[in-house]
C-alpha cells in the first residue's frame, strides 16, 4: 500500500515525496528524493528515509523544535511560515 500525501519541488529537476507506506506489516511514513526518468516521469531514488509510524510523535515534536530554531536564527520569520507566507 502506498498512499502519496504530498510533493514538494526541490529544484527544477527533483521533487520530495512524502508518502504512507505499508512495507511487510510495517507502517512507514516515507520522504524521499524523486528524479525524472527521461520519459516524463518521476523515479524514487536513494535518497530519503522511511520513518516508523510509532515515531510520528517524537518527529512531530522534532519539526516544532527545528521551526522555532529556524526563527531564532533568522533564517526565516514567522511570517514565511504561514500559508502564502
Amino acid at each position: 500500500m502506498s498512499k502519496p500525501v504530498c510533493t514538494v519541488s526541490k529544484n527544477s529537476q527533483e521533487v520530495i515525496k512524502f508518502n504512507l507506506e505499508e512495507f511487510k506489516g510495517h507502517k512507514l511514513l516515507d520522504v524521499r528524493v524523486h528524479c525524472g526518468d527521461g520519459k516524463g516521469g518521476m523515479v524514487p531514488t536513494r535518497k530519503g528515509i522511511s520513518i516508523p509510524i510509532s515515531l510520528w510523535p517524537q518527529i512531530r515534536t522534532a519539526l516544532s523544535k527545528m521551526e522555532e530554531a529556524i526563527i531564532e536564527a533568522g533564517w526565516l520569520d514567522k511570517a514565511d511560515l504561514e500559508p502564502g507566507g
